[in-house]
């Protein structure tokens, strides 16, 4: 009975109560964070070319959105600001009357069933377009930019956010923005640190939803090299003895082995962002007939999850709910 014929793997395949009976991986929609792209306005959902499906919302349609997440599941949303002005200092990412804090009250408003998350970086509110701090000759510097992100981390926690993302792979900003929320008095707000960020090519539709692609250069010089693995483990590592209460892959698809090496090393709650050119490249195929896009994007969400991801950022987030639930009910 070691073997074949006495061991026959598909009888547990056989039916679908089966196959769900020892299924080892399972997607719930309560795990899922939904990306939202925030602009000044009333009543605005402008499409996104890149990312169809998705859209640029005013603060009233976050908040219609984030009524129809927390009605299918979905565990949160993260917020990406669209300031009306730009500057070299970013001054719009710690307004106290910015478009994310504006945002942020609202939701709070709404009292909405919702981890509310939100992004902590520079390059949508820099002039340039880089994620901190930029001297004469180009170069992105590290420390000054690190008290512009504990100075916006601590505005936004202010506004409300109940979880703070620093994602501009500035060294030691875990720390600096740790120490700023408690000497505030916002010890209780929680820091999910992009801490495996790498400098991706699947990032291009953010750029165009977020209006944040650098006017010189490229992120390369902060951002991880895509070929390093061992690297990222250093930067986890470094992160969650600087204070991050959970840490982050992105992209996720082409970085599973990197998840996977995460979660057999670490304990912490582990993120990993499904990034804009994934969700685009899974709409395009499944609008062009060459895949099936429901059953792709289940399946490339599932594998995310049994890589090791507890927690995952996904533009599918809502459709991915209804997809679940739908399965659930037999539909």
């Amino acid at each position: 009975m070691s073997g074949f014929p006495g061991l026959r793997l598909r009888r547990l395949r056989r039916t679908p109560a089966l196959r769900a009976l020892v299924r080892e991986t399972r997607l719930d929609p309560g795990s899922f964070l939904a990306p939202l792209f925030v602009r000044s306005g009333e009543g605005l959902r402008e499409p996104i070319s890149s990312m169809p499906g998705q859209h640029r919302l005013s603060p009233d349609q976050v908040v219609r959105e984030a009524r129809e997440l927390a009605a299918r599941g979905v565990g949160g949303v993260v917020l990406f600001g669209l300031p009306d002005a730009k500057d070299g200092r970013a001054s719009g990412a710690y307004a106290a009357d910015g478009i994310v804090q504006r945002t942020l009250r609202a939701l709070k408003e709404a009292d909405l069933p919702l981890a509310v998350v939100v992004d902590v970086c520079l390059c949508e509110y820099t002039d340039h377009g880089h994620c901190g701090v930029v001297d004469g000759e180009g170069r992105v510097l590290n420390d000054p930019t690190l008290e512009l992100l504990a100075r916006t981390s601590v505005s936004l926690a202010e506004a409300g956010a109940d979880v703070v993302a620093p994602s501009a792979m500035m060294d030691g900003q875990v720390g600096a923005i740790r120490d700023a929320l408690d000497a505030d008095g916002r010890g209780e707000v929680a820091i999910l640190a992009y801490a495996a960020k790498y400098a991706s090519a699947f990032f291009g539709p953010f750029r165009e939803a977020a209006d944040s692609a650098p006017r010189f250069g490229d992120r390369r010089a902060y951002q991880m090299d895509p070929a390093n693995a061992r690297e990222a483990l250093r930067e986890i590592e470094s992160d969650l003895a600087e204070g991050a209460d959970a840490v982050m892959v992105k992209p996720a698809m082409p970085y599973l082995d990197v998840i996977r090496a995460a979660r057999e090393r670490f304990h912490a709650p582990l993120a990993a962002y499904q990034v804009s050119g994934e969700y685009a490249a899974l709409v395009a195929a499944g609008e062009r007939g060459w895949i099936d896009l429901r059953a792709a994007a289940l399946e490339a969400l599932t594998g995310i999850v049994r890589a090791g991801a507890d927690v995952v950022l996904t533009y599918f987030a809502k459709q991915a709910a209804e997809w679940i639930a739908e399965s659930r009910e037999g539909g």
